[in-house]
């Protein structure tokens, strides 16, 4: 019998967490995480820490980032899972495959279209399978409506409206972080909006080919927040005088995984993680409005606020037979008062999905028929709105479930969502409609194969 798969995770801040900890708890049987490597090894040592405490396992081996080749080597990994900052995505993917391993990587896939030619070419020599962890698919809210547009209860999808906002807790995140630098993230149109780029492109099987975009940074950054006639002062939310009440400061002592994994590790890394979100500079968009076609002539209208006093998304899809609406609350509000459990600073930081507050509504409208409403799955397990348990099981169990939706992400799936995003940050530049090379994108990029 072959031996359960031996795993490396590449990247260990905040996110790598549910990797970690599915490897060393409830799929320890079907894989083994054997390798840490990071720039930080306060950041890996904590990581230690978690397994010993919560585990009771041995120290996990740790590598520098220098020595990634090495330790895929020397630890005889099987799988790298990369969760590394987007930007060096494609150096992690690209070597894990050369080197003989498969690859689970976070969304992004990565930046860029350059980034993107650079993985499929290497995937394509090295024939390794590379898995997106495309969690929001899985969220039986998602895959509900895929289930309905896949019977063809709305006929062949003509045209798509979504809107997506993030609230000024976690939309605002983006902005004291990385990501705040499109070098590193691609902006929203790459890190965050490629799970929803993704998510059209699977539910309606479709193949992105034409990208029109605008956006602007309308609300963060200090000129925004001088012509509101707000002040702030302060390079980094620690700093305020009066913490309490700014809703915007992060207090990342006031965390304990983030101060270990960002605080404590600020000497050998460098790296601010509360920066002050009206600081500059910033040099990504918190308001776009995307225009997408599809080979098969339907098409796509989005748009992405990152400033939103409430959290959730609305999406309509119109068919030659009707129509299928599913709106999503999953934050009804942020609130500035203490006393209140949504109040900002109870939710600054927090790496896990919001609970969703209110109910989800998913309505099939027929031509010529009254309006039906579909029941909603209840179950809201683990993160990402029941998404993130599922994932996991899909991705580490030898013989996971039955997946008649199609939700398990390739490298095409990965590749998709990125081109879209990659065409609308170059139109945001050229103000022209961008188009995305057709030999990338050779068929409908919805599943891994089985």
């Amino acid at each position: 019998m072959p031996h359960p798969p031996r795993y490396a995770v590449v990247g260990t801040g905040s996110r790598c967490g549910m990797y970690v900890r599915a490897l060393l708890g409830d799929f320890a049987s079907h894989g083994t995480l054997v390798a840490l490597c990071d720039t930080s090894p306060t950041r890996m040592a904590y990581w230690n820490g978690v397994a010993k405490e919560e585990y009771g396992t041995d120290p996990i081996p740790t590598f520098a980032a220098e020595h990634f080749e090495a330790m895929l080597r020397e630890q005889r990994i099987d799988r790298v899972i990369v969760t590394t900052v987007d930007a060096t995505h494609d150096g992690y993917i690209c070597g894990a495959m050369e080197a003989g391993c498969d690859v689970i990587t976070e969304k992004p896939m990565t930046t860029d279209r350059e980034k993107v030619e650079r993985i499929l070419a290497t995937r394509d020599r090295t024939g390794r399978s590379l898995r997106v962890a495309f969690n929001y698919r899985y969220a039986p809210r998602n895959s509900k409506a895929k289930e309905l547009l896949q019977s063809g209860v709305i006929g062949e999808v003509q045209s798509v409206h979504f809107e997506w906002l993030l609230n000024t807790t976690h939309g605002a995140d983006y902005f004291r972080r990385w990501h705040r630098d499109k070098a590193n993230s691609g902006g929203l149109m790459v890190h965050k909006a490629t799970h929803h780029f993704d998510l059209v492109n699977w539910w309606i099987d479709g193949v992105p080919e034409r990208v029109f975009g605008v956006g602007d940074l309308k609300f963060y950054g200090e000129k925004n927040a001088e012509r509101r006639g707000d002040r702030y002062f302060t390079e980094r939310g620690r700093e305020h005088p009066d913490l309490a009440s700014d809703p915007f400061a992060l207090d990342l002592a006031g965390n304990d995984e983030l101060k270990a994994l960002y605080l404590d590790a600020e000497a050998e890394s460098g790296y601010l993680r509360d920066r002050s979100v009206f600081s500059d500079p910033i040099g990504i968009e918190d308001d776009m409005s995307v225009i997408v076609r599809y080979r098969s002539r339907a098409t796509m209208t989005y748009h992405l606020t990152a400033y939103s006093p409430w959290e959730g998304y609305r999406v309509a899809f119109n068919g030659n037979r009707g129509r299928i609406e599913l709106e999503c609350v999953e934050k009804p509000y942020v609130s500035a008062g203490e006393g209140d459990h949504n109040f900002a600073r109870n939710v600054l930081g927090n790496a896990e999905a919001y609970e969703v507050a209110e109910p989800t509504t998913l309505t099939i409208h027929r031509h010529w028929q009254k309006p039906v409403r579909i029941d909603m799955p209840e179950t809201n397990e683990g993160g990402h709105g029941g998404g993130d348990a599922l994932l996991l099981k899909d991705l580490f169990l030898p013989d996971p479930p039955a997946d008649p939706l199609h939700r398990r992400a390739d490298h095409l799936a990965g590749a998709a969502a990125v081109l879209v995003g990659d065409a609308a940050n170059r139109s945001f530049e050229s103000g022209a409609m961008e188009a995305i090379p057709a030999a990338l994108l050779p068929s409908a990029p919805t599943a891994a194969a089985s």
